[in-house]
């Protein structure tokens, strides 16, 4: 009988790149750098979401019936136009 141990532990999974160039750069710099990475202020992150729960309701209660109408009548002309 064979002994694979060693092919297992050579099967170990690695991690991947990620696909955006950018991300990709920016974690080797800061590989090389020694920076650590930045978290999240859980106040700021709450507070952002706050904002974006009630904006859009925020904003279709103060629009106007004609400038919604305005508004969905351009959005269609946009989707509908010759793609170029």
């Amino acid at each position: 009988m064979l002994d694979r141990s060693c092919y297992y532990r050579s099967m170990e999974k690695k991690k991947r790149k990620p696909a955006d160039i950018n991300i990709l750069a920016k974690s080797i710099v800061s590989q090389v750098t020694e920076e650590p990475t930045r978290e999240k202020n859980p106040a700021a992150v709450a507070l952002g979401r706050l904002g974006g729960l009630k904006g859009g309701k925020a904003r279709a209660e103060s629009l106007t019936a004609k400038k919604r109408k305005e508004i969905a009548q351009k959005a269609a002309k946009i989707r509908w136009s010759e793609k170029k």
